[in-house]
Formats: C-alpha cells, sequence, structure tokens
C-alpha cells in the first residue's frame, strides 16, 4: 500500500522472483488500504505510513481492528522516534525506503516462515475483557483453531482481568501460532507480578493463575526494559 505508483511497481516485480508470494491488491490510499485489507484478509500487508488521506498510525490501527490476523511489514520514510517505538510493537517489520528492496523481500519472507500472529490493543476497563475474548474467537476462526478456544478463553480472560485490576493501565493482547502451540502475551504498564495464591476451595477470588498453569504448557512474566511488564502463556494445539 503506497500511493507512489513506481514504488508499488517495484515491490510487486521484487516479489515475482522470489517463491511464495501472491500480490492481491493494491493500494493508493489509506481508506483503500484498509478496504481492501478487510476484504481480501492478506496474509502479509506491506504499508507506507505516509499515505495522503489518513494518519499513518490511524490506517495501522484500523488495518489491525479490521484483518487482525494479517501481517503487516512497514515500508516507509524515517519516522519520529515516539512513532516508531508505538508502531514497532505493532508490526511484524520496518523497512525504510533507503534500504536496498532485497532487504525487504527478506523480511517479507521470513515474516510468511515464521508463523502468524495478530495484536489488539484494549483501555482500561472490564469490557476490554469481553473484547478480548471477541478478538481471540475471530482469530482462532481464522486460523482453524477453533478447537482450542475454551482453553484459550479461560487464560485470555484471566490475563487481560490482571492487567486491567491489577495492572491498573491499559494493556496489549498479542496472539501468536507456532507448529505446535498458541502463545498468548498480555503486556501492561503495571509493575507487579501475577502470582498463584494459596489455594482455598471457599474463596472467590485467587484461583485464576492456577487455571492458567493447567491449561498451559508454561507460562511466564517477563519485565520490560521501558516499564511494564508481558505475561505470557503457551497452549498446546493437540489434546
Amino acid at each position: 500500500m503506497d500511493d507512489v505508483p513506481e514504488v508499488r511497481r517495484l515491490v510487486r516485480t521484487a516479489l515475482r522472483f522470489r517463491d511464495g508470494f501472491e500480490v492481491v491488491g493494491e493500494a493508493g490510499d489509506g481508506a483503500d488500504a484498509v478496504r481492501l485489507a478487510t476484504e481480501l484478509r492478506p496474509d502479509i500487508l506491506v504499508l507506507d505510513l505516509g499515505l495522503p488521506d489518513i494518519a499513518g498510525r490511524d490506517v495501522l490501527t484500523q488495518v489491525r481492528e479490521n484483518s487482525p490476523t494479517t501481517s503487516i511489514v512497514v515500508f516507509s520514510g524515517a519516522a519520529d522516534p515516539a512513532d516508531r517505538e508505538w508502531i514497532a510493537e505493532r508490526v511484524e517489520g520496518y523497512v525504510l525506503k533507503d534500504d536496498a528492496l532485497d532487504y525487504l523481500v527478506d523480511l517479507l519472507t521470513s515474516v510468511r516462515d515464521r508463523g502468524a500472529r495478530a495484536v489488539r490493543d484494549l483501555p482500561q476497563d472490564l469490557l476490554s475483557v469481553r473484547e478480548a475474548r471477541r478478538f481471540l474467537r475471530q482469530v482462532l476462526e481464522r486460523w482453524d483453531l477453533s478447537r482450542v478456544e475454551d482453553a484459550a478463553q479461560l487464560v485470555v480472560s484471566e490475563l487481560v482481568t490482571n492487567a486491567i485490576t491489577h495492572g491498573e493501565s491499559p494493556c496489549q493482547l498479542r496472539l501468536s501460532r507456532g507448529a505446535a502451540t498458541l502463545r498468548v502475551e498480555v503486556v501492561d504498564e503495571g509493575s507487579g507480578t501475577p502470582d498463584p495464591q494459596p489455594e482455598n476451595p471457599a474463596g472467590e477470588h485467587g484461583r485464576g493463575m492456577h487455571i492458567v498453569g493447567v491449561l498451559s504448557l508454561a507460562w511466564g512474566t517477563e519485565a520490560l526494559r521501558e516499564g511494564g511488564k508481558v505475561v505470557w502463556a503457551e497452549l498446546p494445539l493437540t489434546a
């Protein structure tokens, strides 16, 4: 998706010489980019953030919302450092237009081969738990993984609820599909860690992370260098 026809032609031609790619659509502005992504649900989208009608952040956000299983690689000019950090958290790759075109194609090949990924930003609101569950269902249907939905819904609900109530911040839900696992990650701005509480059959709270532990092959917490943390769990794709 680029407003310069010559750039689109160069990318299209380069992909013809690399096996495993089929160009299913092109757009020259942000509105068409969002529309085509919604209609075609491509595996990978190459996106210029300097489209003439819609700001780059807004195009990226709308594509993510309407085609959550599409991997996005940004191919654009240099962005403001603050924007670069925000963008990097929401895309699979970022290539400057000053770089060699072969580097872009190599990155697209790597993204294609390493599995699917989907991301959704969620506000600090308990209604976000419902939105997270809806998003998960949509993604699993797209990936033909509805067989793991029951377990995944419990894990996602627990991790998103923890982020909102204990992390006291907005959060980001990240889903990625590997060869044998579904990885769920929830990123928030809080400093605490979700530790399993002592089991109390009469209690109404504190059992969530025990459930996550039972349903997952593994789970853990990683502190982020810029602050906050990511809590992750990996679920098996087979019984």
